[in-house]
């Protein structure tokens, strides 16, 4: 069965004091539950914010580099990480896809030393405006999975968490519904139970990342192939945030 996660990408936002008083209030809003609650800082603030932890929340990094070290002025490695506290990585967000042009062969690259180092990672993929208007969403998502993650075996995939970011839906002023991120969430699984089998399409989590708010997190999470969300804009209030989390 997945895991029910909610994830936070604060991306570049929140100045310390600000951070540590979200992780504060965080810290108190929080109620054990089965939901795995992973934050993604600057990585900054990766340190601060683990010693700060009270075991309700994992720390992750937006971005890591493939080395382990070396003459990569700007980059962090895996096991610097690691030795700050950080236990898990986004790989293939559409920011860094489209701004930092990183292909699918790199974000492959990227999957396979997390994969070695045993870091856990959330790959994202998801369609722009253009390719969603064209209807050809479906092919264009799955090639993003077959470039870059569907090189795994059944063993290692069943680990791997899926962020679907429907980005033509992403401060765009238009609204994917909960059948639409449904729908794409379900040809996801169903494309890993062809390559993979259906007991490890069952195993293996995905999330939303479309714009995911109270108000709509209840819905989205009731769907059958949506197993949590990352979380935005919504992430940076603890309020909004436990009320994304307890939605479940």
């Amino acid at each position: 069965m997945a895991q029910k996660i909610v994830a936070g990408n604060w991306k570049m936002n929140l100045e310390s004091d600000e951070a540590f008083q979200l992780i504060d209030e965080l810290n108190t809003e929080l109620e054990e539950s089965d939901v795995r609650v992973i934050v993604f800082p600057p990585s900054l603030y990766v340190l601060p914010l683990s010693k700060m932890n009270k075991g309700s929340y994992e720390v992750g990094v937006q971005n890591f580099y493939t080395a382990e070290s070396g003459a990569y002025t700007g980059e962090i490695a895996i096991d610097q990480i690691k030795s700050v506290g950080g236990s898990i990585g986004l790989i293939g967000h559409s920011e860094r896809r489209e701004y930092f042009n990183e292909t699918n062969a790199f974000l492959k690259e990227k999957v396979d030393v997390a994969i070695e180092k045993d870091f856990d990672f959330i790959f994202c993929c998801g369609e722009p405006l253009e390719i969603r208007e064209s209807g050809k969403q479906a092919d264009f998502v799955k090639l993003q999975l077959e470039e870059s993650l569907f090189h795994l075996n059944a063993k290692q995939m069943e680990d791997v968490i899926i962020a679907y970011e429907p980005i033509w839906a992403i401060g765009t002023g238009v609204t994917a519904t909960a059948e639409q991120a449904e729908m794409m969430h379900k040809d996801i699984r169903s494309w890993v139970a062809d390559k993979f089998g259906q007991e490890t399409a069952d195993k293996v989590t995905i999330l939303y990342g479309g714009s995911c708010k109270p108000g709509n997190a209840e819905e989205l999470f009731s769907c059958a192939n949506i197993d949590g969300g990352l979380i935005g804009g919504a992430s940076l209030k603890s309020t909004d945030f436990s009320a994304i989390i307890k939605a479940f």
